[in-house]
């Protein structure tokens, strides 16, 4: 328990660092990197804020899932994890990963049909494979947590 009890407080203390930096990088780095790239190359002006909108989108699920783990992490710490308040966390996490893999993938079909060299296509591919593997592990996961909730108040209810 004491281990559990550290853990989740160093996992808290990272949570918070990493929501930080991706405030900085949805408010301030990624649309002067954007802003910076169209000056740079005026012939792709006109990608700035598509890619700037879409960058920020996928920061922004990834701030829903940091918000919805600490959430959990709560559910965890007062042993309540196994209840259906969890679920809609969960459920939030599987969404968030749905809306950025939808977004990837679009971004994914209009490179590859625009594309000259296979390099960006090749990665986009390969971060849309990953994104699909998180997905469907979370919804594994969140069969599993079902299970598990069902199993806790049955056994509740005969005890």
């Amino acid at each position: 328990m004491v281990t559990e009890h550290r853990a989740v407080a160093a996992l808290r203390v990272f949570l918070v660092v990493l929501f930080g930096v991706l405030v900085v990088f949805q408010t301030l780095s990624l649309p002067g990197q954007f802003a910076y790239m169209a000056q740079e190359s005026p012939e792709d002006a006109y990608l700035r804020w598509p890619a700037t909108i879409v960058a920020v989108f996928w920061v922004l699920c990834v701030q829903v899932v940091i918000v919805a783990t600490w959430k959990l992490l709560s559910l965890v710490k007062s042993d309540r994890i196994f209840t259906e308040a969890s679920l809609k966390w969960v459920d939030a996490i599987v969404w968030a990963i749905v809306a950025a893999w939808v977004v990837l993938v679009a971004v994914f079909l209009w490179v590859g049909f625009n594309a000259d060299d296979p390099g960006l296509p090749l990665l986009l591919f390969l971060l849309t494979v990953g994104v699909s593997v998180l997905g469907l592990l979370m919804v594994v996961m969140r069969a599993l947590l079902r299970q598990a909730t069902t199993l806790r108040t049955d056994m509740e209810a005969v005890i």
